[in-house]
C-alpha cells in the first residue's frame, strides 16, 4: 500500500520524535544519521547497494582501506611483502583483530571471505581468476600467489564501494553462497548491529565496539584509527524530502547522506549546518543504461546518436545541479578529479547536438522502432533527468515509448532480456559514484565488457586486448595510458553514455567535531 505525502510526513515525524523524548533524559545520546534508500539487505557481498555498503562499514572491517589522498594503507593487515616478479604476495595480520562474537580473527577467515567476494564482485572475479594460490601462512598471515601479472592486488583488496572486500568468520563466509545473504552478521569494526532493533527498510541500531582495537595512527578517509566516540549510532530513512531538512535543522537528526538538492541554498544560509566538500570520486554522475541486446540498440549510430542528446549543461540545470555543484565541462567516464581522469573521446561527446543526432540516425538507417524508456518517477536524482533525456530524444527523432515507474520495479526488469513488447526495455537513466566508475574494471561501460553478466551486455571486440593489458599492468603512467584508450573505445561505442558530473553534498550539524568528508557516510571519529 502506498502512503500519501501526508501519512509519510505524519509516520517518519512519529518515528522521530518519539524516540528522541526517551533519549533527552539520558545521557546516551545517538548519532543519527540519514542515508537515501531503506536497509533491507545487510550482506555486502550479496547486496549491490550502497545503503548496504554504509552499513557495512560500521559493522566489518578491511584489510586494506582509501585514505582521504586516494593512497591504499593497511587497515586490519600489519603489512604485506612482495617478490621482485610480484606475483608472490605475503600478507600479515595486525594484533587485536577480533570478531563481535569473540572470535580472533584468523587467515582462515580471510580466506573465505575474499574467496567469496572474488566470487561476486569485478574486480575480485579478475583478481581469482588470476590467483594460482591463496593459502594460510599460519593463523595471522596468508599467502596470494598469481598465476599471471595482476597489476591492482593492494587497489582489489581497498576496493572502497560496492562489493568491497570486507572480513567475517570462515564458519559463516564458507556457508553461505555469495549471491545469498548472510542470516548471521559478525564483524570486527568499530560498532555492532543491534538485530533485535532493526526495522527493515526504516532503522538500524549499533553500539560501539567495545573490544575494537584501532590503529594507531589518525582518522583519514576509510584509512587509519577507526575510533567510536559516540556510544550508540541509529541509522534512518526518512522518505519525505521535507522531513529530513525539518529533523535536521531542528537537530532531530545529525547527518543527512544527501543534502535536498532544491534546499542546498536555503541550508547554505544555515550556520547550524555544515556541507561536504569532497569531490572527485566522491562526486556522482549521469549516465544511461542501454540495453544492447534489443534493436535498434545493437546498431552503434544509434547508440551514439543518443550520446549526442546527452548536453550536460541542460542535464545538470534541469536536475538542479547548476552552478558550483555541477561539472558539465567534464568528459571523462572515469571522472574528473579521480587518478584516471582523460579527455580521450572528448571530440566525439564534447559538444553534443540534436542536429548530429538526427544526422547519425538518418546513418544508421533508423525506421522510427519503438525505444522503451524506463523513467524513474519517484528518485529525486534520475526524475528530472530523465525528463531531459526524452524530451531530448524526441526532438532528435527517436520514437520514445515512456514507461513512468518506481525504481524497484524498473530494477526488476532491469535485469530481464524479454523482448520489448514482453517487458523488456531499451534505455534507463541512472547515476553512479565515483567509487563505482573510476576504475576501468569497476566502470558501468568498461569493466564488465563481453562478460555477459550485466543488464546492458555491451561486447566490443577491440576491449578486450587492452582490458588484459591493463589488468597485467603495474605502471602507474601505463595503466593511465591504457585506461585512456579504453574510455575512448567506450566512448565511439557508446557502450554506458555519460550525461554529466555533478556533487549531492552531504550535510550535518555544525556541532559534530572530527565528521570526515569522504563522499558516503563514515561514522567513526566523530563527537559533539
Amino acid at each position: 500500500m502506498m502512503l500519501s505525502r501526508r501519512q509519510t510526513f505524519a509516520a517518519a515525524a512519529a518515528a522521530i520524535a518519539a524516540p528522541r523524548l526517551a533519549l533527552g533524559q539520558s545521557q546516551d545520546r545517538p548519532l543519527r544519521f540519514v542515508v537515501n534508500v531503506g536497509l533491507q539487505n545487510l550482506d555486502p557481498i550479496s547486496s549491490p547497494s550502497f545503503v548496504t555498503r554504509n552499513f557495512g562499514y560500521l559493522v566489518f572491517d578491511t584489510l586494506v582501506s582509501l585514505d582521504g589522498s586516494g593512497r591504499y594503507r593497511p587497515q586490519m593487515l600489519e603489512g604485506w611483502d612482495v617478490s621482485a616478479d610480484k606475483l608472490s604476495w605475503t600478507f600479515r595480520l595486525r594484533d587485536g583483530l577480533a570478531f563481535h562474537d569473540g572470535a580472533p580473527v584468523t587467515s582462515e577467515d580471510v580466506i573465505a571471505s575474499l574467496k567469496r567476494w572474488g566470487a561476486r564482485d569485478s574486480i575480485g572475479r579478475r583478481l581469482m581468476a588470476a590467483t594460482a594460490e591463496l593459502v594460510p601462512d599460519g593463523p595471522k598471515g596468508f599467502k596470494l600467489r598469481l598465476s599471471r601479472p595482476f597489476g591492482g592486488v593492494i587497489e582489489a583488496l581497498g576496493k572502497p564501494s560496492v562489493h568491497v572486500p570486507m572480513i567475517m568468520p570462515a564458519r559463516i563466509a564458507n556457508a553461505t553462497p555469495p549471491t545469498q545473504q548472510v542470516s548471521e552478521i559478525v564483524g570486527s569494526g568499530p560498532y555492532m548491529f543491534q538485530r533485535s532493533e532493526w526495522v527493515p527498510g526504516d532503522k538500524a541500531t549499533f553500539r560501539r565496539n567495545e573490544k575494537y582495537v584501532p590503529r594507531s595512527e589518525p582518522a583519514d578517509g576509510l584509512a587509519g584509527g577507526k575510533i567510536a566516540k559516540i556510544d550508540r549510532v541509529e541509522m534512518l530513512t526518512l522518505p519525505d524530502i521535507a522531513v529530513r531538512y525539518a529533523a535536521l535543522t531542528r537537530g532531530e537528526v545529525d547527518y543527512l547522506e544527501y543534502a535536498p538538492v532544491d534546499l542546498i541554498p536555503r541550508m547554505r544560509r544555515d550556520r547550524n549546518l555544515t556541507f561536504a566538500k569532497a569531490s572527485g570520486r566522491a562526486e556522482l554522475i549521469y549516465a544511461v543504461s542501454i540495453n544492447h541486446f534489443q534493436p535498434p540498440m545493437d546498431n552503434v549510430l544509434v547508440r551514439r546518436a543518443l550520446q549526442q542528446c546527452l548536453d550536460r549543461v541542460e542535464v545538470l540545470g534541469g536536475a538542479g545541479f547548476g552552478g558550483d555543484l555541477g561539472r558539465p565541462d567534464c568528459t571523462s567516464m572515469l571522472m574528473c578529479g579521480a587518478p584516471y581522469e582523460s579527455n580521450a573521446g572528448a571530440d566525439i561527446i564534447g559538444n553534443p547536438s540534436i542536429d548530429k543526432a538526427k544526422a547519425l540516425l538518418a546513418e544508421a538507417g533508423y525506421k522510427n522502432e519503438k525505444i522503451v524508456l524506463l523513467h524513474p518517477l519517484d528518485s529525486p536524482l534520475l526524475n528530472p533527468y530523465g525528463s531531459v533525456l526524452i524530451d531530448r530524444m524526441k526532438r532528435a527523432g527517436f520514437n520514445v515509448d515512456v514507461q513512468g515507474l518506481e525504481w524497484s520495479a524498473i530494477a526488476q526488469r532491469w535485469v530481464q532480456r524479454n523482448p520489448l513488447d514482453s517487458g523488456g526495455w531499451s534505455v534507463i537513466p541512472v547515476v553512479y559514484t565515483g567509487f563505482d566508475m573510476s576504475d576501468p574494471l569497476s566502470n558501468m561501460g568498461i569493466g564488465f565488457n563481453c562478460t555477459g553478466n550485466q543488464p546492458w551486455g555491451y561486447c566490443d571486440s577491440k576491449m578486450s586486448p587492452v582490458l588484459e593489458q591493463f589488468e597485467a599492468e603495474s605502471d602507474p603512467a601505463k595503466r593511465k595510458a591504457l585506461a585512456a584508450e579504453l574510455q575512448k573505445l567506450a566512448t565511439e561505442a557508446a557502450t554506458f553514455p555519460i550525461a554529466g558530473q555533478f556533487q549531492s553534498p552531504a550535510v550535518w550539524r555544525s556541532e559534530l567535531k572530527g565528521v570526515i568528508d569522504f563522499g558516503f557516510p563514515v561514522i567513526w571519529n566523530i563527537e559533539r
